[in-house]
């Protein structure tokens, strides 16, 4: 169900941008970094939906921006359909392997706890490439 409302929420990008968010952009003068943004998103794109997918990131917010840049739907499909059952498969594996003392653990924590992994995934990547 999770990825139908992702579905929706594509959707709610692809048809609203032209009468919404195009007249929103104009208003700033900000087609440009708009147009930026979207390149960079074209080429990482994939790896923005997943982190949302995984952590307590509105998920929503990347759906709809990914239907208003029209991300290429077959990849955002696949890509919502792998991220959001590593994230229920894995709390559904916690439980069961930990019971109720990590069930309230990830109530309280286990966002905080995806936020820092992918920060410290990507701060790694970007570790990397500046020293080699």
């Amino acid at each position: 169900m999770s990825v139908l409302g992702a579905f929706v929420g594509y959707f709610i990008g692809y048809a609203l941008f032209q009468t919404m968010g195009q007249p929103i952009l104009d208003f700033y003068g900000a087609e440009h970094s708009f147009d930026r943004f979207v390149a960079w998103y074209d080429q990482w794109g994939g790896w923005g939906i997943f982190l949302g997918a995984v952590t307590p990131f509105p998920y929503k917010v990347l759906t709809i921006f990914s239907g208003t840049v029209g991300f290429d739907l077959i990849s955002f499909i696949i890509v919502s359909i792998i991220g959001r059952a590593f994230r229920v498969f894995l709390v559904a594996a916690l439980l069961y392997k930990f019971g109720e003392p990590i069930r309230i653990f990830i109530e309280k924590r286990l966002g905080l706890m995806f936020i820092l992994f992918c920060a410290l995934l990507i701060g790694g990547f970007v570790a990397v490439k500046f020293i080699f």
